[in-house]
């Protein structure tokens, strides 16, 4: 039985160059969110517009996920992150042409847009493909830290830049980087390795429509969809409206850069961690819990601190906690679902948390006269709450040994 399943090390390069393509492309969607006031002088339109360039990201996935899922799981996720990554690479450099038009800034933008679907919704099906049962959360928890690298890359690098370099340089650095990366990930990906990971029986995965049926019939998956629309669209809210949000306490887009990489730094870390101890438990439910009520005391002190450093820490331990939830609602959302294929169950998910799009609307919805974000903040925490009692009906689903 031992001789028909293998894991082999190219695991790690496959991995790898999918890791790099998902922190591409958060680089090129948050880029705008750390400099939301110089680049709206810059293009002469509104803090709203602005933010919109990375809304843009959240509305395409909304109609193009379930048809990129299909791709994935009928024609692998070789082919269909290829795809993905082709459009970054055009549309990234594409942007960087694009000078100060706004208008055109913004169509080159939903083309970018329409890459990110076919490198979010196999976030699950690489892992599959490649990995034993108990390493995949961790797998998807090391793809959620390239994601958040990316983020803070894009946070941090681009206030730095913009001291030296105008707007659409940079843009057109970050497209050069997305299409080298692309290029990468056609050179060194596989779809399988030349043996199976696991046993039999735990990489068979129905079809994608009977599959999409199941997963509607499995009440926990229906939580888990609702815990990733409150999750992501709470980190999207605050990532996009980072600079807007501390603002009005002093703070500058220096620091906006500095508050996004420390809310990343702990996701990236809580990211590695708790998925990891997640799948040496064999539970996920507990550790949803841990996520969501250790971001709740994060999210109050971004919300009320006026120092530097309770803001830097509350940022911190936001992110250590929310991100982490990520990797392990996906992952549980592929169990719970089986035999759903993980690019499908891994599509509802991603298509729940960008639907969340309309919570970042409502944010700046919610903004007072003063320009302060405290009250879609409280309601940001109100939701974390509510989250809680929706992972006390996700049971932890049987795992095969």
């Amino acid at each position: 039985m031992t001789s028909q399943y293998k894991l082999y090390s190219y695991r790690w390069v496959v991995l790898a160059v999918f890791m790099l393509v998902n922190l591409t492309i958060q680089i090129l969607w948050i880029s705008y969110a750390p400099i939301t006031g110089p680049a709206a002088k810059f293009y002469g339109v509104s803090d709203l517009q602005i933010g919109f360039l990375a809304m843009s990201f959240m509305i395409a996935f909304i109609p193009l996920s379930i048809p990129v899922s299909w791709v994935i799981d009928t024609y692998g996720f070789r082919i269909a992150v290829g795809i993905g990554v082709i459009l970054m690479g055009i549309f990234g450099i594409l942007r960087g042409l694009a000078g100060a038009n706004y208008t055109l800034v913004l169509w080159i933008t939903f083309g970018l847009a329409a890459s990110q679907p076919f490198l979010l919704n196999a976030w699950t099906k690489v892992p599959a493909n490649w990995f034993a049962i108990e390493e995949r959360a961790t797998a998807v928890g090391i793809v959620t830290l390239g994601n958040l690298i990316g983020t803070a890359l894009g946070m941090v690098l681009t206030p730095i830049l913009m001291e030296s370099m105008s707007i659409p340089s940079i843009q057109l650095v970050y497209g050069i980087i997305a299409a080298l990366s692309a290029v990468l990930f056609i050179i060194f990906t596989r779809e399988t390795p030349p043996t199976p990971p696991c046993p039999p029986g735990q990489e068979v995965r129905a079809l994608m429509l009977d599959g999409l049926k199941h997963a509607f019939t499995v009440k926990p998956f229906w939580f888990a969809l609702l815990v990733s629309f409150i999750g992501l669209g709470i980190f999207n809210g605050i990532t996009t409206w980072i600079e807007n949000i501390i603002r009005p306490r002093g703070f500058t887009p220096t620091d906006a850069g500095t508050l996004g990489a420390l809310m990343i730094v702990g996701g990236v870390i809580g990211a590695v961690v708790i998925p990891a101890i997640s799948d040496k438990q064999r539970k996920r439910q507990r550790f949803l819990y841990i996520a969501l009520l250790g971001a709740i005391p994060g999210l109050i002190g971004l919300t009320y601190a006026t120092t530097s450093t309770l803001l830097f820490a509350s940022a911190f331990v936001m992110g250590f906690f929310l991100v982490s939830a990520m990797p392990i609602a996906m992952q549980y959302a592929a169990e719970v679902t089986n035999p759903t294929p993980e690019g499908t169950s891994n599509g509802l998910i991603q298509l729940f948390g960008q639907g969340a799009v309309v919570f970042v609307y409502i944010m700046e919805a919610l903004k007072t006269s003063d320009g302060s974000f405290t009250p879609a903040l409280l309601l940001a925490i109100g939701l974390l709450v509510l989250s809680t009692l929706f992972v006390n009906q996700m049971k932890d689903p049987q795992l095969q040994a």
